[in-house]
């Protein structure tokens, strides 16, 4: 049992005295609190200013953590026709894990207010305490509808801080998967989208079509999710024998199924009534908050890190980045529909490039893990031919096998951020090492958390209908955000 505990209502806001004004506090109970439906024990007399309450339990301490300044938003609306009313955390309609505070008048939200942390999993300090090539296994686990392209960013900056560059095969695999990844992604976009909204059927397309994706994501890679198959230095094996056959498969189904999209919802008066004007963000909002991914450009800037800085060999590729100048919901569904279709246009040169044999891990034995793996016949681990493959050769390169798994490569002391192109927006990998076999510290620009700022201007002044749509048009995904 942890040594700290917290007591944490998701009703009305309520403040113990000399809690801290933090706008983004957890709701907890106070001592005797009516409005708690259950009491905490008496505060320590030898709390600090500022400083969260804390009582001794037979477990270990326990703080009682406050919601910040909402006591006093609630005792200036009392007395007149504004309302404060949670939205969240379990609403299905806030992806899961956010909270929105909105202050209403009537049906207008003139205040809002988004409360994250309830799915955080110290995914970042986590990696600080494995060697660099299991962090893979965290970072892929962050933003979970895409975790290609965590694991990619990732290897990309541990590549970057050891001079390397991984072969061209690898490369080319790399953009395959993770543009099947964009493509799965935005369907939960798509999907989830008009879930909220009422449009059911437009739900069951999106995750059907999803489903295709990651069959094929599995075949791949060995798993629907969170693969961990980028590593440093290349991928953890070759793809199968069967890619091109079956990615030609995959794309033949998906090009005769997204034309129904566009008669399903883009030419729907209901779904572009319902989203056209709605959740407004232009593109000086977008840059002064340090908004990127389909917000940015449905608001004309068109700002693709695969464009402007590529990575990965996407300069090798032809494709084009779509913009629309509306700003609103509408265009950001509008956009990612084309994402898909520019996205599939990518994985169709890249199956073609994957005609090339060639090796998937660099060469150098002090920082490549095994490529050549053989699945054993339950699946689950290296087959017996392997493994005598293995124990026959030398002792020394036995011995250096085990001490590169178990104690992992030294990386050269330095920090570097190395950018990619999310689905969501700029996901940025700020790593630094001290020179040992693990991360002294990863640090994780991520786009979920930085676009969920964008929330409050989008949804103030609006209706308090409108602030579902325009969060999922912003498509966060809370595992990202509360890293």
């Amino acid at each position: 049992m942890s040594e700290r505990l917290s007591d944490v209502t998701h009703g009305t806001d309520t403040s113990a005295e000399g809690a801290p004004s933090d706008d983004a506090g957890a709701t907890t109970t106070t001592e005797n609190d009516p409005t708690s439906g259950h009491a905490t024990g008496a505060a320590s007399p030898d709390a600090a200013p500022g400083m969260a309450d804390s009582r001794e339990t037979t477990e270990g301490t326990v703080y009682t953590v406050t919601g910040g300044d909402w006591d006093e938003v609630l005792a200036e609306a009392a007395g007149d026709e504004r309302i404060v009313m949670n939205l969240g955390p379990q609403h299905p309609s806030t992806h899961g894990v956010l909270r929105l505070v909105l202050e209403l008048e009537g049906e207008t939200v003139t205040q809002a207010r988004s409360v994250i942390g309830y799915l955080h999993t110290g995914i970042e300090k986590n990696t600080e305490y494995r060697t660099w090539t299991q962090g893979v296994t965290f970072v892929t686990r962050m933003d979970y509808l895409a975790p290609l392209h965590s694991e990619a960013a990732y290897c990309l900056a541990v590549e970057k801080l050891l001079g390397i560059e991984v072969p061209q095969r690898a490369q080319d695999a790399r953009v395959l998967l993770m543009e099947l990844n964009r493509v799965s992604s935005h369907l939960v976009a798509l999907a989830t989208g008009g879930m909220e909204l009422g449009a059911l059927t437009g739900m069951t397309a999106g995750f059907r079509e999803r489903e295709e994706v990651l069959h094929l994501l599995e075949h791949l890679t060995g798993l629907r999710m969170n693969h961990a198959f980028i590593r440093p230095g290349g991928l953890a094996q070759d793809l199968p024998a069967d890619t091109a056959e079956k990615v030609l498969a995959f794309l033949k189904v998906m090009d005769s199924r997204l034309p129904d999209y566009d008669k399903l919802l883009t030419g729907q008066p209901i779904w572009r009534n319902r989203l056209s004007g709605v959740g407004y963000l232009p593109v000086d909002a977008c840059l002064a908050l340090g908004i990127t991914g389909p917000p940015l450009r449905s608001a004309g800037l068109p700002w693709d890190l695969r464009k402007v800085e590529p990575y990965s060999g996407y300069e090798n590729y032809e494709f084009e980045v779509p913009t629309a100048n509306e700003a609103d919901c509408f265009a950001r569904y509008r956009l990612r529909l084309e994402e898909i279709h520019q996205s599939l246009k990518i994985v169709r040169q890249a199956v073609e490039r994957l005609r090339e044999p060639g090796p998937v891990m660099v060469a150098d034995a002090k920082v490549a893990w095994p490529a050549q793996l053989t699945i054993g016949s339950d699946g689950m681990g290296n087959s017996l031919e392997h493994v005598r493959k293995i124990m026959g050769q030398s002792m020394e390169s036995l011995i250096h096998h085990f001490k590169l798994v178990t104690e992992g490569f030294h990386v050269p002391a330095g920090q570097v951020y190395v950018p990619v192109e999310s689905p969501r927006g700029e996901l940025g990998f700020h790593v630094v090492s001290d020179g040992g076999t693990r991360p002294m510290r990863v640090h994780v620009r991520e786009p979920s958390f930085v676009n969920l700022q964008a929330m409050p201007a989008m949804c103030e002044g609006s209706m308090v209908a409108d602030v579902i749509a325009s969060v999922a048009s912003l498509d966060p995904v809370m595992g990202g955000c509360d890293r």
